[in-house]
């Protein structure tokens, strides 16, 4: 009996064990011990498998505290707008390089054939070449050659505004989005699209989210199962965000994570702090290298003294009368490559001289316009309402805060005062002084980092400069960035 009863103690323990083994599975909710992508108990699918990685380009930047501002130690332009203030980045992913000629061909194909009939769509993605005449100098041959030519693919794409700079970034969430679902077989392949001549269908992540982009000549034969109950056993339906395969959208990065990444500091692991001081992106205090095997040779393309944009021919020079491919020069500790010189870069920000005294210290942006899907008015529940292209409407945030069920049945905003548009908030900017006493508005923006035209004091990462949103030039350019989901640098 002893035995017998020690036996039966001892399965018990065993089967409270194995209880206890279940309910740690990542297939058990921890919290309930309900078993998560069962049909039968309501079918809620919860994937664990998932591992964050960067999309296509990209980076990953471990964030942390940094001066911002801090290593700019003269203003020789009397500004006054870059005041020092410690501030934090969270982790986030950026470009190895800039954005490319060739990246922006790619660009301006998809368009002309997914609308070969729409003159305006291409005309307005157009870079401005024209940015390359100037009244007394030959640059004539860049105006056409620069964009096109086989020679200039890998060269900086320039002459593109804020503006085309954004629709860029969400353009590129798109296709990375799709080319994901196509090459999974959750949508069908490009073969069998090309067959189908659907080529004017474009494919938007936000729309395709909300389950509008799905049907017979859409769907691939490798969609996901449903579990939901009563789906049947063979259901399948379209990827969702919660299962982890697309990703998040691409952006321009803010003024504080482009300073950040291009300062590239790393912490001493003794002591947690930083034990050096940068003037550039790069070691050192001067503008060459100090490595033994490359020493003396420039760390940039930038303009080395008035009317010497590239240095003697033969000697240790930047070796760019303009621009230079985007890989040129020894990238960052980052892996970042000319996070100083050759172009300037677009940020996010709205530009103001006291913008560092005004924003948060933790993720700090001056630029935040808050808008909401908006949603079509007809039988169907919570179809987002689609410009021609394909895009989901947007529409200024009615409240700050998540509305009352009542408040979104009535249509009404929850507090009458709510102001959108966060970017002049407690200014007191008059518009009819744009143009006349100042040249700041809030279509002013920032961009950073110093161009093959500009001296050397512009390659340090703490100096801005603004110009409008709609305007471009000959040396600015752009990177994209993207928000990282969890944080890829913790370790549990």
């Amino acid at each position: 009996m002893r035995i017998y009863s020690y036996l039966i103690g001892l399965c018990g323990i065993i089967f409270l064990l194995g209880s206890c083994r279940a309910n740690k599975s990542s297939d058990v909710s921890s919290k309930t011990g309900v078993s998560y992508n069962d049909p039968y108990n309501g079918g809620l699918q919860i994937n664990r498998k998932v591992k964050e990685s960067p999309g296509p380009g990209l980076i990953a930047i471990e964030g942390g505290t940094f001066v911002m501002g801090g290593s700019l130690h003269e203003d020789i332009a009397y500004n006054h707008d870059a005041p020092k203030r410690r501030v934090t980045v969270a982790s986030f992913y950026m470009d190895e390089t800039e954005v490319s000629n060739a990246d922006w061909l790619e660009y301006l194909h998809w368009i002309a054939q997914t609308y070969p009939d729409d003159e305006q769509l291409y005309y307005e993605a157009l870079p401005d070449t024209l940015v390359w005449r100037q009244p007394l100098s030959y640059n004539e041959p860049y105006v056409n050659l620069y964009l096109r030519h086989p020679s200039f693919q890998d060269y900086p794409v320039v002459g593109v505004t804020w503006e085309q700079a954004n629709a860029y970034a969400e353009w590129r969430t798109d296709r990375v989005n799709e080319h994901i679902l196509r090459e999974a077989g959750i949508l069908i392949d490009y073969e069998s699209k090309a067959d189908q001549n659907a080529s004017t269908d474009g494919f938007n992540t936000e729309i395709y989210l909300n389950g509008q982009y799905q049907g017979e000549g859409i769907d691939g034969e490798n969609m996901l199962k449903d579990n939901s109950p009563g789906a049947g056993e063979d259901a399948k339906r379209p990827a969702r965000m919660e299962d982890g395969i697309l990703k998040q959208p691409y952006r321009l990065p803010t003024e504080a994570e482009w300073e950040y990444a291009a300062l590239g500091l790393f912490a001493d692991n003794r002591t947690g702090q930083i034990t050096e001081s940068r003037i550039y992106p790069w070691k050192g205090l001067g503008v060459r290298s100090t490595n033994k095997r490359t020493r003396g040779k420039m760390m940039a393309n930038f303009k080395i003294t008035s009317g010497n944009n590239m240095g003697v021919a033969g000697s240790a020079s930047d070796g760019g009368d303009i621009t230079l491919p985007v890989t040129s020069f020894t990238p960052n500790d980052f892996g970042l490559y000319n996070m100083a010189g050759n172009v300037n870069e677009w940020v996010a920000d709205v530009y103001r001289p006291l913008s560092f005294e005004d924003f948060e210290d933790f993720n700090p942006f001056r630029g935040n316009v808050f808008l909401d899907n908006q949603y079509e008015n007809s039988g169907e529940k919570r179809v987002l309402s689609k410009d021609k292209y394909g895009r989901p409407v947007k529409q200024p945030a009615k409240a700050p805060r998540k509305q009352t069920w009542e408040e979104l049945q009535a249509g009404s905003e929850a507090e009458n005062d709510y102001n959108h548009d966060q970017r002049d908030y407690n200014d007191e900017i008059m518009d009819e002084l744009y143009g006349t006493v100042t040249t700041i508005n809030n279509k002013s923006r920032v961009y950073k980092g110093g161009s093959w035209n500009d001296r050397a004091y512009w390659l340090n990462p703490a100096t801005r400069r603004h110009m409008q949103q709609d305007e471009s030039n000959a040396m600015v350019g752009f990177r994209c960035a993207m928000t990282m989901v969890g944080n890829v640098f913790v370790s549990n």
